[in-house]
């Protein structure tokens, strides 16, 4: 069940529209994972040199930021950069809005965000020093912010074309998850309790912004132990090793039913008890995101522009 979606469980069976577009995902996160292992492993012997050392290197040539891959490295790198500003572009870009789904976006922008800074870094053949250096670890105050904002996004209830719920849509959601919940004999409410062990909406508001991300990511980590247990009721010894202990899904249907139907409604109660601290979460991070992205596009340029018209790296 998708982190960023809650949608009622139903026994019927139906063509998967996400499929195409999960495929896609993974074989480019597979590209880019690919790409990033086979850079450090060709380069690690180079990479792990000190600085006086490195022109000594058969590699030197190749790897230095002005050397043959090198070179490729940030080429690449500043292309990848601009396919991750079209995702805020779109937004504003009638004819980029009309181009496919909004969530899929996100998810490219998203891996492509989190595999620039690793290519950025072999680029510089991990120098950050000077200008390069601090235009490199603003971006990485980008990356590491925008995968908070990934998770702020996933905690705002959303029907499948990303339109967000209102609280109303939510609340009649979660009253269905409920009404199913309840009509299972398998599992007993003592031994779903763990599940659905959540605070009050009024605590919750109270709770400043840091505390509230704090413990809505405890909560989300928190959830598997308890789907684990569930599971070990049913599990023979052998289920419990290729299981991992209940952490993976079974053979077990009923099971893997009513689990996924309790997880859906735990996760979607969660998300209403925080849903305007989420809102307002979500807001505020856009403050802080914005004004590090724009800084590090300009540090971006400048350093270009100083390569591009004093041919060094």
């Amino acid at each position: 069940m998708s982190s960023a979606t809650i949608t009622a469980p139903t026994p019927a069976k139906r063509s998967d529209p996400e499929k195409t577009h999960r495929i896609r995902l993974r074989l480019f996160a597979a590209l880019a994972i690919t790409l990033v292992l086979s850079l450090l492993i060709q380069g690690f012997t180079y990479y792990r040199l000190p600085l006086q050392a490195r022109p000594d290197s058969p590699l030197h040539d190749k790897l230095k930021p002005s050397g043959t891959i090198g070179v490729k490295l940030g080429i690449l790198g500043t292309f990848i950069f601009c396919c991750i500003f079209l995702y805020p572009l779109r937004k504003r870009w009638t004819w980029l809005m009309r181009q496919g789904n909004s969530r899929h976006w996100l998810d490219f922008h998203i891996v492509m965000g989190l595999s620039a800074p690793f290519i950025i870094a072999c680029h510089a053949s991990f120098k950050f020093r000077g200008f390069a250096g601090l235009a490199f670890w603003i971006m990485t105050a980008v990356v590491l912010s925008g995968v908070v904002g990934r998770y702020l996004y996933g905690q705002i209830p959303r029907r499948k074309n990303a339109a967000e719920l209102s609280m109303k849509e939510a609340q009649d959601l979660q009253e269905h998850l409920v009404h199913e919940l309840a009509s299972q004999r398998y599992f007993s409410q003592k031994q779903l309790a763990p599940l659905f062990k959540l605070p009050s909406r009024e605590q919750a508001e109270r709770l400043p912004a840091v505390v509230s991300l704090v413990y809505m990511m405890f909560l989300d980590m928190q959830r598997p132990f308890h789907v684990a247990r569930l599971r070990m009721r049913s599990l023979t010894p052998l289920e419990y090793i290729t299981s991992l202990g209940g952490f993976l899904h079974t053979r077990h249907a009923e099971t893997e039913i009513i689990i996924d139907l309790a997880r859906a409604q735990a996760t979607l109660s969660k998300r209403i008890i925080f849903y305007s601290r989420a809102q307002q979460i979500f807001h505020l991070w856009h403050v802080i995101h914005k004004p590090f992205s724009f800084t590090f596009v300009v540090l971006a340029l400048i350093h270009i522009s100083v390569v591009i018209l004093l041919g060094f790296a």
